[in-house]
């Protein structure tokens, strides 16, 4: 078992891609129960503003950096992280395993005809995959008991959530276990862009970590705002983080 290494409090596990593919399917295939947390830089400064979402996000069985920027930082502070574990990198591993191994999913999330066209378009590229369940991801809080059970009933082994933070996350914490799934995975916009709704930035800007940009440049009004004010508190944070980690000058010169 790989540790943990700890950026801004947190605990992240350390995995590659095809570490943590592997991890998921040796949980379906051992009967065990694993929740995935992802974080990226936003979400990372929301979790200090936002005790619930810290907590749900803390209880995860797997915290995987999500965003390019955790990994820079990550290495700024000395914090090992291999590689960003995109979550719909992951998704997208996910589904093709499952549709090899006969892994039975549930798609839990986004509007009705956003499901509708996702669902179509998985069962065009993943024509031999067994979804054995769906639904939208409008509810009440007083209706997730229910859908817990809904997807336990389903057998599924897999459940991926297309719900914005700290919805799916919350879920997670309170329901995750209740639903049986042997993985459960918070895919967040995934279901959007599978289905057509909006474009993933190309993989150039991926690389550049300008993902964020990208999305932003689709939805200005929506986005703008929020990914400056999450972006320019990341920074501070890391900064305020490398300077606290660095000593003084001449202590630094003493020690030698």
């Amino acid at each position: 078992m790989t540790r943990r290494q700890f950026l801004f409090g947190v605990g992240l596990d350390p995995l590659t891609m095809d570490e943590t593919v592997q991890r998921c399917l040796d949980a379906v295939r051992r009967g065990e129960q694993i929740e995935i947390g992802m974080v990226n830089a936003a979400k990372l400064v929301n979790m200090r503003r936002d005790p619930r979402l810290a907590e749900a996000v803390a209880g995860c069985d797997l915290v995987l950096a999500d965003g390019q920027a955790v990994v820079w930082a990550g290495r700024v502070l000395g914090v090992r992280l291999p590689e960003r574990v995109a979550g719909i990198d992951l998704f997208m591993r996910l589904l093709a395993a499952a549709e090899v191994a006969d892994i039975p999913v549930y798609l839990l999330g986004a509007r009705q005809d956003v499901l509708d066209t996702m669902l179509r378009r998985v069962s065009e590229r993943f024509p031999k995959l067994y979804v054995a369940g769906s639904r939208n991801g409008y509810f009440d809080d007083s209706e997730q008991e229910s859908i817990a059970d809904a997807v336990a009933d389903s057998r599924a082994g897999l459940l991926f959530l297309g719900m914005t933070s700290p919805k799916k996350e919350i879920f997670t914490a309170g329901y995750g276990k209740r639903t049986g799934a042997n993985v459960v995975h918070g895919v967040g916009g995934s279901f959007d862009i599978l289905a057509g709704i909006t474009k993933r930035a190309p993989l150039v800007w991926q690389r550049m970590g300008l993902e964020w940009f990208y999305r932003t440049l689709q939805e200005p009004r929506r986005l703008g705002k929020r990914y400056l004010t999450t972006n320019a508190a990341f920074l501070a944070m890391t900064a305020r983080e490398l300077v606290r980690r660095t000593p003084p000058a001449g202590l630094a010169n003493r020690s030698r």
